[in-house]
């Protein structure tokens, strides 16, 4: 036994040995340790100092809890709706592959930090007037998606503002097309049919009369 070093009295992670049970496994002393929790439990003295035991069992289940609750709730925060919407923002303004990515992080528009974070963006949506049905809205057409700058709208508003904000230059002079309407004296609709819709060449979009009933989206 004077070979055997003495643990007692010493802490391993949760346990705190006790006393040499007397067992013998391995040649190894079993030694009788009290955990964090209060649960006592025997341990062999190498598994105690290689680390191998750190507590009675308690930390392992904690973890599996721990991991459990989790995952369950990210899955749930997953499942919301708002969630698609998060997704599809971060989509859009930061995969080159993205269809949209060119109308979005291709000219500049950028997810604040903070929105990098799903929990974040969903507790401000709830906050901020969200419902099912709504769109996701940038105030300034041409600002960043953030806080400050956006708003819950109906999709047929959110259109509309996508439509009359949009950048045209012709002729040397650009602006939106909301500006372009009111100078030409035409609808908004008009534009967009005959941009978006006809794919009209944006010269004849802007110079051709209305002649009749045109396609108004």
């Amino acid at each position: 036994m004077s070979n055997v070093r003495d643990l007692k009295g010493q802490r391993f992670g949760r346990l705190v040995v006790l006393h040499d049970t007397g067992e013998r496994k391995g040649g190894q002393v079993v030694w009788r340790c009290r955990c964090v929790c209060g649960e006592e439990v025997n341990v062999v003295g190498y598994s105690l100092t290689s680390g191998r035991t750190a507590s009675c069992g308690c930390y392992q289940r904690e973890r599996v809890v721990e991991a459990s609750t989790t995952h369950g709730m990210a899955r749930q925060r997953e499942q919301h709706p708002v969630y698609a919407v998060w997704r599809a923002m971060l989509q859009r303004c930061e995969n080159p592959n993205n269809k949209p990515y060119k109308d979005y992080g291709g000219r500049g528009i950028k997810v604040c930090p903070e929105w990098h974070d799903s929990q974040v963006f969903i507790d401000w949506a709830l906050a901020n007037g969200w419902q099912k049905g709504l769109t996701l809205d940038r105030i300034d057409n041409n600002g960043n998606y953030e806080p400050d700058n956006c708003h819950w709208v109906t999709r047929k508003e959110n259109n509309r503002n996508k439509r009359s904000n949009r950048l045209i230059t012709f002729d040397g002079k650009t602006q939106t097309m909301a500006g372009w309407a009111e100078e030409l004296h035409v609808s908004i609709q008009t534009l967009y049919a005959r941009i978006d819709v006809l794919y009209w060449p944006i010269e004849r979009a802007l110079t051709e009369p209305i002649r009749g009933p045109e396609y108004a989206g």
